[in-house]
Order: structure tokens, then sequence, then C-alpha cells
């Protein structure tokens, strides 16, 4: 039996895709805990050691260079703080730089493990300000658990930054040690496990009153927990207009009532009057529910007997307090937000720190206060209420997200949020007397945020979280490799796709198992296994028809069958897998011919050809045409542009395309500068609406500034150019490897383009991340072409992540 796609309507099936799914829902892709051991290992040792490095940034290649970055030069900045403090910010990385400080002492859900083991989560969450803030981190780990030393320590330190984030450090130590460090700091502190969630939840409740019609001061609550996260939300609640009175609070002690003698101050002010309140008592008629605590302590029950429209946000990780599943199911009229990326309304603290920091670096804020906090607060609520962009909704697979139930609150990749959030920031900062800098003119500092950082990680955020929205099946052609083998089970374990192995079984097993890598539930298909005579008889048959008057006879079309680059390909175009990746170790023009045999070309394509995505610093680069078409006619050329231009689109990207020479718009007079040149004409002819020029040299697409100068009536003019189409393979096949290897730039690819269904060819010698790469754009591909009904696709996912809920 070939694997199939999840079937919704079936709730417990056999075979080898339910073999293949149920491993998926054992599985949380994103949750550490789910992750091999193995390869999280690694990933953190692979290469250098760890996950962040210092880079310089300022040329230090010549002597003269030394001696500006160091002796004698680095005296005059020293001189010049020395006269002017202020200066520090001038001259050195103090106004961008954040410290992440542990102790160790509440890491995640490990613990108190140490500073030494807490490492790796600093490391993580300083790559994290970076990607998402462009803020630079060192991570500081003491070991220090007195709290009046760990104040001492890092009082110290502020000379070195520009602001603190606090993390991991557990309660109560964690409320004295911020409280101390804002006193007697002039620098922005946080202890982002405090406010963090207070924040993000802060921004969910006021939409989620808003849309269930309650008022804050009326609302009642009830709060399951009363940690560092769960005061500092209550807290902020209050800053918000909630009422003392109409909270009910517990602990793991029970309800905080005025008996107790183990209250401090802040939490007496929560204390009801009678300690006989359990949580099926105060969950009756309550409108908000708030869980920081254990999964599953609430029950169907409890949700049924609160207030008409209510609220629920059950946070525990990584099980909810109780399931999205069971509270949907017995109130319609409910809003449920948990901290889970796998349901709607995930609480997730990265919607919140970097750019609040942001905001507060970039004013010289001398603390993070309240009035900060809340323009925070009611960024993140006013930005889920704005219509979503394309870019969302792709990652989603939706038409058209809206502010309602299910969403409110931004997503993570939403590109917004950093011109968002740290503008409110800011301009609280400024208002509020703690900003030590002002902001003259709003739209360029938005401008500036925007330019802070390139496209590239989120467009991969972007493709990742699409691809996860509805996995599909792909055929690996060559799993008898080990690249092969490693990049299925992580396309598989992180829930991309579903994937069939293609190869001899004995040698696949052998070479996971020597290499410790689980793909027991992965189903292998040998084409040669008399096994799969009948399926090889059927597709000879299909591939026979086919090619009958085109050199094949029917001896030789059954044969091919056992061909698994003909046997992947036949799968595809018949419909038993979605897409195929192949070409690791074989000829590229040998893994593209059966594609072109079997599957063919798209509609009105006359010749596929090759793109490659190059992630760089200044954002996503398409190259094309980079493994097809040697010398291509002007003709042909136009034909690339266009299928290029309409791939672009397809991750939400407006094409803006340079045409490439050696010449600059008629400068040359040779045969390869006029192909280029009329090849432009016929793109413009074809899709007027194109952002497209050239003949041009490469250098000219990404320098505006000469363009402008020099050729003022150029349609590039102001743009920035995305899109590189070269005049023939040579030159497009050396630019792309050079980028790769000397530029730094990650590459994704080649991309085919122009074939009717999904089948991806890799370059030889593709690393395990390419592999994984490419399964990504597979089953975006995939997505696009196979056209089946998406509202079907996403019932589907959710079916597995239910199954797969309940297994773990």
């Amino acid at each position: 039996m070939l694997p199939t796609a999840p079937n919704p309507e079936v709730s417990d099936t056999t075979g080898d895709a339910q073999s293949c799914i149920s491993r998926q829902q054992k599985n949380a892709a994103m949750d550490i805990k789910k992750l091999k051991r193995e390869e999280a290992l690694e990933y953190h040792a692979k290469g250098r050691p760890g996950k962040i490095e210092v880079i310089p940034t300022k040329e230090a290649k010549t002597q003269r260079d030394l001696s500006l970055a160091y002796s004698p030069g680095v005296a005059e900045p020293c001189k010049a703080i020395k006269e002017n403090p202020e200066n520090i910010y001038k001259y050195t990385t103090k106004g961008n730089l954040v410290a992440v400080i542990s102790n160790g002492t509440a890491v995640l859900g490990l613990g108190d493990i140490g500073p030494e083991a807490s490492k790796p989560v600093m490391e993580g969450k300083g790559v994290l300000f970076k990607i998402f803030a462009d803020i630079d981190v060192f991570d500081i780990e003491i070991n220090e658990k007195d709290p009046e030393k760990f104040v001492a320590i890092v009082k110290s330190l502020e000379p070195t930054f520009g602001g603190i984030n606090l993390e991991d450090i557990k309660a109560p130590e964690c409320f004295y040690i911020e409280e101390q460090l804002r006193k007697q700091l002039r620098i922005p502190i946080m202890h982002d496990d405090q406010h963090g969630t207070a924040i993000i939840s802060s921004a969910a409740l006021l939409n989620a009153l808003d849309i269930q019609k309650k008022k804050i001061e009326k609302a009642k609550f009830v709060v399951n927990g009363a940690g560092a996260a769960a005061m500092a939300c209550v807290r902020l609640y209050i800053e918000l207009g909630a009422k003392y009175e109409n909270f009910i609070m517990f602990d793991k002690d029970g309800v905080l009532h005025k008996g107790r003698t183990d209250l401090d101050d802040l939490k007496k002010k929560f204390a009801v009057d009678k300690p006989d309140w359990d949580l099926a008592k105060a969950m009756k008629d309550a409108d908000v529910f708030l869980g920081l605590s254990v999964g599953n302590v609430v029950s169907k029950e409890m949700i049924k007997s609160m207030a008409k429209n209510p609220i629920v946000f059950a946070m525990a990780n990584p099980d909810p307090e109780i399931s999205y599943e069971d509270a949907i199911a017995v109130r319609k009229d409910i809003i449920m937000a948990t901290g889970r990326s796998d349901y709607p309304n995930m609480v997730n603290n990265v919607l919140g720190f970097p750019y609040i920091f942001r905001g507060a670096l970039d004013v010289r804020a001398t603390q993070i206060n309240e009035a900060m906090k809340l323009a925070a607060v009611k960024a993140l609520a006013e930005l889920a209420r704005k219509p979503v962009p394309d870019v969302v909704n792709l990652a989603y697979n939706l038409k058209n997200l809206t502010y309602g139930p299910d969403y409110i609150i931004p997503k993570p990749v939403d590109p917004r949020l950093l011109s968002t959030v740290a503008p409110a920031v800011a301009k609280a900062a400024i208002e509020t007397g703690v900003a030590q800098r002002t902001i003259d003119n709003w739209d360029e500092y938005v401008l500036e945020l925007n330019k802070r950082l390139g496209l590239d990680n989120q467009l991969m955020r972007i493709i990742s979280s699409k691809a996860r929205r509805a996995p599909k099946r792909i055929v690996f052609a060559e799993a008898d490799n080990l690249k092969i083998i490693k990049a299925a089970s992580i396309v598989y374990d992180e829930g991309i796709g579903y994937p069939i192995l293609l190869g001899v079984e004995e040698d696949i097993k052998r070479i996971a198992e020597e290499n410790s890598i689980d793909i027991s539930d992965l189903p292998i298909i040998d084409p040669r296994s008399d096994a799969y005579a009948d399926k090889r008889e059927f597709y000879g048959q299909i591939f026979f028809q086919k090619r009958q008057r085109k050199g094949f006879n029917r001896y030789e079309s059954f044969k091919r069958m056992k061909d698994r680059n003909h046997f992947g390909c036949m799968m595809v175009e018949t419909g038993d897998a979605d897409a195929m990746i192949s070409g690791l170790t074989r000829n590229y023009a040998d893994a593209i011919k059966p594609a072109l045999q079997i599957i063919g070309t798209d509609e009105g394509v006359k010749n596929i050809a090759g793109m490659y995505l190059l992630l760089t610093k200044r954002g996503p680069l398409f190259l094309a045409d980079t493994t097809i078409n040697f010398n291509p006619s002007a003709e042909e050329l136009a034909d690339i542009t266009l299928m290029v231009a309409r791939e672009v689109r397809t991750f939400n990207l407006t094409p803006r395309i340079a045409m490439l020479s050696y010449s600059n718009f008629g400068s040359s007079n040779s045969y390869e500068a006029k192909l280029v040149a009329e090849a432009v004409q016929i793109v413009k002819q074809r899709n007027p609406s194109l952002i497209i020029d050239g003949e041009m040299q490469a250098s000219l697409a990404f320098n505006n500034e000469i363009l402008k100068d020099n050729y003022p009536f150029s349609d590039l003019v102001d743009q920035d150019v995305n899109v590189l189409i070269f005049p023939n393979l040579t030159s497009g096949n050396i630019a792309y490897n050079l980028l790769k290897e000397l530029g730094g730039a990650d590459a994704i690819g080649p991309i085919l383009l122009g074939l009717k269904k999904p089948v991806h060819v890799l370059q030889l010698g593709s690393s395990v991340r390419s592999i994984v790469n490419m399964a990504l754009i597979a089953v975006v591909d995939a997505q696009m072409k196979c056209k089946l009904d998406t509202e079907a696709e996403i019932q589907k996912t959710k079916w597995w992540k239910k199954r797969r809920l309940k297994k773990n």
C-alpha cells in the first residue's frame, strides 16, 4: 500500500501513512523536550560551538585599521567619553547592547539547573533579540543565588550595557532583584518572565473583552498560579482598569485568603475574605480565567459554569490547564488563548521583549516604566485590529485572517511588529520623562526600523509556517544516503511533511541504525521489490502511453519503473505522493529528465528553468536561470523572467527585476547586450505592470545613487532589486556559486520552474540544511499546485495535531 494523506474522517487506521503520521503525533516540533537529544546536541556543537559570535563592525584589515581600532587611535574616543560620558553612545556599542542575565534558578521547565546549564537558553534569547529587533546581546550567567550579591554584581555592569534583560530567576528573589536594579541603575531593566507574559496577555485580554463586549472594570477573574508571571499579569490588568475585589487567585497551597500568613504585600491585595474557595466554585460565573500553573486542572464542567462569553487563557506549557479541544467543545461562545503555537491566540513573549527594548534603547530610556509597558500592550492590541498583511495570511494558509475570537493578538511573523511596538514604547518613554534622547521625525524612525532587518529570516519563518499548516507527502528518491535520511527525519519531526523513502529497505535501515536516526515509522518503498510489482506494472502502463511514440517500447517502459527517479515521479503524477526531491548523488540533467518525461511542463510553458533563492543581508534575492538553459534566446529569456516573477509572487513579494549584462542601456552593440535589451522589451509588452529594467551591470542594480544620477529614466530608480536574470547559464551559475561561497548567503535551490507538479532537484552534495529547506519549498509548491481545498487541508492538519496531542 502506498502512503496517503491523513483522513480527518478516520479515527484509527493502519498502514504506512498512518504509521508515518503517528510518529508526528508524538512529536511537538518546536518543543525542545520533543526534539531528539542527538539532534539538539549536534545543532549546538556543530562547527563553532554555541549559537552566537562577535563580528567587528569596522574594517580591521590593514595596519592603519588596527591603529585606529586600538592603539593609538582608540585613545581619542576614550578621551571624548571622559570629557562627556554621553559620548559612550556615540563611539561604542552600548546603545545597542543588552545583557541577558541569569543565575539559572528557574530555567524553562527545567528548574534550578545552575548558571552553566542555563547558558544555551541565554544564548538563544540573544538570537531572538537579534533576529527580531537587531539588538546585540552578551549573555551573562552569574554564579550567585543571594539576591543582594546578585544585585551588586549586575549593578557593576551598568557601564557596559544599554539595557538588561533578567531571565529565568526564581520567585520571590526575582521581584526583589528587579526592584532594586530599577532603583539603582539608569538603564532599562526588565525581567521578561514576569512582564513579557503580562504585556502579551494584557493585549490579548483587551481584545478578548472587546469582542465579548465586557468591561474590564466589571470582569470577574479567576487566576490559577501566583508565581512571577501571574503576579505581573494581574498587576498589569489592574493598571488597565481591573478591580482587586474582582479577583480570586490560587497558588499551590490553595486560595489566597486573608487568613494566610505567608502572603507578601502584593498578594495580600488579592486575598479574599473566606478560605473555602476551590477552583470549581470560583469558576462559576467568572468572566476570565487566567492559568499560569500546571496542565489539566480545569474540567469541562468548570468551563460550562463560567459566565456568558467567557475568556480562557490557559497558558501552562506544554499542556494547558484545559485542552483547547475540550474548552471549545463545551462553549461555542468562548475565546481561548494558550502558550502553544499549534492553536489560535498563542501568548508568545517574542511579541514583546525585542520591540520594547528596541524602543527603550533608541531614546536611551533610564528605565522601562509602567507607561512604556502599557504602550506596548495597546500597540499590540491595536495592531491585531488592523487588516493583516498578505505575508501573514501566506504563513497560515489563510485568505484573510481577521480580528475576532481566533485572532486577538498579532502573529510572530507579522513584519509590522517592530515598527508598531518600538515607536509606541519610545513615545511613552519621552512623554513620561525617562528618555534621554528625543525623536523628532517619527516617519523617518519607522523607516529606519524597517531597514534594520532584512527579510531573509522573516521569509523562511513564513515559508516554514505555511508548510506546517498543510504538510504534504514528499518522495525522497535517494533514501540510501545518510544526508537524505537525516533530512527526512527532520522534515517529519518538525511537521513539515510526510516523507516517503525510496530504496532498499535493509540498506536504509542499516544506515539509519548506524547513525542513531529513528525512521521506524517512515514508509520505505523499494521499487525493485516484488511487493511493488503490481504498482510497477500500473506505472509502466501509464509511462508507455506517454512515451510510446517518443522512443520507448512497452518492455523498456516497464523496466524504467525499477528506477527510483522514474518511480518517484510517477507517484507524484498519479497522486500517490505530492512532491519529489532527488538529485543529491546524480547528474543534474539525469535527475530532471524523468520529471520532464512523466510530469511535463505547465500549461503555456515551453522550457523549464532553474532558480536559486539566496538569503542575503539585503533580504531575499532570486537568481535565474542558474541550472537549465545554456544560451537562451530573447524570447526564452523573457519566458524565464515571467516564470520567475510568478514564483516570487507566491512568496508574497513584489518582483523587482534587473536583467543583467556587461553593458548599461545600450552602451554596447554586441549580440549579447542586444539580446538582453530585446528580452526586456518583450517582458514589458507581455506584462507592463512588472517593475523591470535592463540591460544593466550587476553593480548598477544595487547602487541606486549611481543609477539615479546617470540613468534617472530607469524603472529601477528607488527600487530594491530582488530578482536577477542572467543572459546565459554560465554567468548565472558562476554568480550564484560566488555569492553562496564568498558572500555568506544561505542558498535554497535550485527551484525548478515550469513543471506541472512539484519535483525539485538538489545540487550535487547539498547539505542536510539545504535538503530540509528544499523540502519546505516543495511542500509550499505542492500546496499551490495540488489545488486542493484549503479548508480541507487545514482540517486534516488539525486532525493530525489533535491525534498527536492525545498521544502525548
